[in-house]
């Protein structure tokens, strides 16, 4: 990651002098403006604005404009603003209309099934795993986890953890987060890949400090252990506080994804734990927004998103910082991940659709076999060279494993495809032998 420069200057107001002058300048009001709307930090000013007078003008205006829209976040601990920025208002209201709602994909409805929702979970923990630096690709990750076969070394430990921290999340998404829920995913997600003693429980030193990996340069020193208790009460006040003491919902004037990406940067900020806390920090967002009602979440992998921008991630926190803990940088970097997590997903359903209507192709080529044996084939036409075990089937098509094994036994007593013995168990391969591949191209 590039070195930041210093910190923005102090805004202090412009001199008369200056104020006369901006008056008459049509060009810096635009640049004002122009600036302001894309939300720039003093860092990335620096590199726009070579004269170093009319640069921190620009800035004073700037954070002038800022300070009238800002809104104070009520975590007494710290004190942190944002600003709901036009940009930020519209993408909230695109959430909105999608994310509880009716997902509607080229004029068509669409029913997100549940083997979706696993496929995203997986993507979300794979993801989760290689951010925190797991050592594995996507599709060995993918595997270890349809397999369920026992993890062989950390990385896919880390990977199995993040998945159960998901599950986790799912069924605790009716209560309200306390101390306990944040250690317990803490643990989850550490679990056999750190020392025993740092699991489950707050840190109880200062050693702990967030560096760059590649230079050493501390870029964040949590808070004293000391406080940690404290901070952390505060926190599940903050994200329990739209409800009253009777569980009815109370007016909160914050939008439900904005506080979610708050709670996302709050753990990240106090770190109360030795080790995990990137991990228990994003798994506490999902929750969030899950608990809210933001449904669609379960299907959208927002670590890869962040997998893909590391850098900008980091600079995300390190802007808020910067800048009076104006955590705008970090609410507009999520929303950049969550806008491309969402394209994913529709990319995604839209390639379902297409292997649906493929599998509706061969299920009227091959009558006697239902939608998913349909689909179980035409997968296994497609990675013709591919073997595939009962597991596999099952956790592709959310089925329990006598479902799985009465649909490859079908299929095989059929002769389409074949079976053999690979270790323990049965793996079974598309029988190009059928015929069915003759004269027909199942991908057009």
């Amino acid at each position: 990651m590039k070195k930041l420069q210093k910190p923005p200057p102090e805004s202090a107001s412009p001199s008369s002098r200056n104020a006369a002058a901006i008056d008459g300048d049509e060009e810096l009001q635009n640049e004002v403006a122009e600036y302001n709307r894309r939300y720039l930090s003093w860092d990335e000013l620096i590199h726009r604005v070579p004269d170093q007078k009319r640069r921190e003008l620009i800035w004073h205006l700037m954070k002038a404009h800022r300070r009238l829209q800002y809104e104070t976040i009520p975590y007494p601990p710290i004190p942190l603003i944002y600003s709901l920025t036009p940009e930020i208002a519209k993408n909230l209201h695109t959430y909105d209309r999608y994310l509880s709602d009716t997902l509607r994909i080229n004029k068509r409805e669409i029913r997100l099934e549940k083997s979706y929702i696993i496929n995203s979970m997986m993507e979300e923990a794979i993801a989760s795993s290689i951010l925190e630096g797991a050592v594995t690709t996507r599709k060995k990750a993918q595997e270890l986890l349809i397999s369920k076969r026992k993890p062989k070394s950390t990385d896919e430990q880390m990977v199995i953890n993040n998945f159960q921290a998901m599950q986790y999340i799912l069924q605790q998404k009716d209560e309200p987060i306390s101390r306990e829920m944040i250690c317990d995913i803490q643990e989850i997600v550490t679990n056999k890949t750190i020392n025993e003693k740092e699991v489950g429980v707050f840190r109880d030193n200062n050693e702990i400090v967030v560096a760059d990996a590649a230079t050493g340069e501390i870029q964040h020193t949590p808070p004293d252990h000391q406080k940690i208790e404290e901070m952390i009460a505060a926190f599940c006040r903050f994200a329990n506080e739209d409800e009253d003491e009777s569980g009815k919902t109370a007016i909160t004037s914050i939008h439900p994804i904005i506080k979610g990406i708050i709670l996302h940067y709050l753990i990240g900020y106090i770190h109360p734990f030795a080790d995990g806390n990137g991990r228990t920090a994003r798994t506490v967002f999902y929750w969030y927004l899950l608990s809210r009602g933001y449904w669609l979440f379960e299907y959208m992998a927002i670590s890869r998103a962040i997998q893909r921008s590391k850098k900008r991630y980091s600079l995300a926190y390190l802007h808020t910082r910067y800048d009076e803990m104006d955590l705008t940088y970090f609410i507009n970097y999520n929303i950049s991940c969550i806008n491309e997590a969402l394209q994913d997903l529709l990319h995604y359903i839209e390639e379902k659709q297409s292997e649906q209507k493929r599998a509706r192709t061969i299920s009227r080529k091959v009558p006697g076999i239902n939608e998913r044996q349909a689909d179980i084939l035409r997968t296994m036409m497609e990675q013709a060279d591919e073997y595939f075990t009962i597991r596999q089937i099952m956790q592709m098509h959310a089925v329990v494993y006598e479902t799985a094994r009465t649909d490859l036994l079908t299929l095989h007593e059929r002769g389409f495809i074949r079976k053999t013995k690979r270790g323990k168990e049965f793996a079974f391969i598309f029988n190009e032998e059928s015929g069915l591949l003759k004269g027909n191209d199942q991908r057009n």
